[in-house]
């Protein structure tokens, strides 16, 4: 049997998160042998948002695909990114358009052929106290029957740009950047059996649920943060404390240190023959 470790990054968090990353990530990718990462990196531009010089570093450290989620449309400047790098993910059940609506920039699917193994990653995003999008679990068979389907029966993948993968089963890793744990944990089952590997993101607190379910899916709630632990989610604790105690939208930023920083994510070993994971733990 051979075994595939994939690791899981959670939201990159402001710059300093971003120089905790290119500290940590490539000594990770070292020590633990890992064969494929994604980092969520919705982030990263002063706790909102990224630019193309955020993908860039984040990429440039270790990074096969970069996932985001709700705050990846606030700088405009970084849209030109979604459409051009098939390595940077926006949720994929944001609405397709229609005649007199367009659809929003880049998309929520890729395929990384690495080392002749298939690596499908989907980045979906939940609706509950959240942004009433399209539904993710029809986002995820839609997916699964139009892009995922021939692969997972021996028929190659073919990409935008015309490229061919022949795959016998392709690990399917998803981000479902999510409020909501109850939301999490439904479509991890729901999804269970289908793809190797879930993990949510988005609350930027670390979990401790992390489990294979029953039909071979390695789950967690949340990955956690890569940033300043000694902050609330990683952005400055005064301003937290007085928009919670006014009630005012004091502009956050992201809190500073001297301390190290921590990269908080999952390792999960999958079985390459068969798609379905061996284990997982958090880092």
């Amino acid at each position: 049997m051979k075994l595939l470790k994939i690791a899981m990054i959670g939201d990159v968090v402001g710059e300093f998160g971003l120089k905790t990353l290119e500290e940590k990530l490539p000594v990770l990718i070292k020590e633990e042998n890992i064969d494929f990462v994604t980092v969520n990196g919705e982030n990263a531009a002063s706790g909102f948002g990224m630019l193309p010089n955020d993908f860039k570093r984040i990429m440039a450290a270790g990074a096969n695909v970069v996932t985001s989620g709700n705050h990846i449309w606030e700088n405009r400047e970084f849209w030109s990114i979604l459409e051009t790098e098939p390595n940077m993910l926006r949720p994929a059940n944001y609405p397709n358009g229609s005649a007199v609506i367009q659809s929003v920039s880049g998309a929520g699917f890729t395929c990384i052929n690495k080392n002749r193994i298939s690596y499908i990653v989907l980045n979906l995003q939940g609706r509950e106290f959240m942004s009433a999008i399209d539904c993710p679990f029809q986002s995820f068979d839609h997916l699964l029957d139009v892009h995922v389907g021939r692969a997972a029966h021996n028929h190659p993948l073919v990409l935008g740009d015309g490229t061919s993968i022949p795959t016998a089963f392709p690990i399917i890793i998803i981000d479902f950047h999510a409020e909501s744990s109850r939301e999490k944990e439904a479509l991890a089952y729901y999804v269970d059996g289908r793809a190797s590997l879930i993990s949510g993101t988005h609350t930027h607190v670390q979990t401790a649920d992390e489990r294979i379910l029953p039909k071979g899916t390695a789950y967690i709630t949340d990955l956690g943060m890569t940033g300043n632990t000694d902050s609330v989610i990683g952005m400055d604790p005064k301003i937290c404390l007085e928009r919670s105690t006014k009630q005012v939208l004091y502009h956050m930023e992201t809190a500073q240190s001297n301390k190290p920083g921590q990269m908080q994510g999952i390792i999960a070993e999958i079985d390459a023959e068969t798609g379905n994971a061996v284990s997982i733990r958090r880092i």
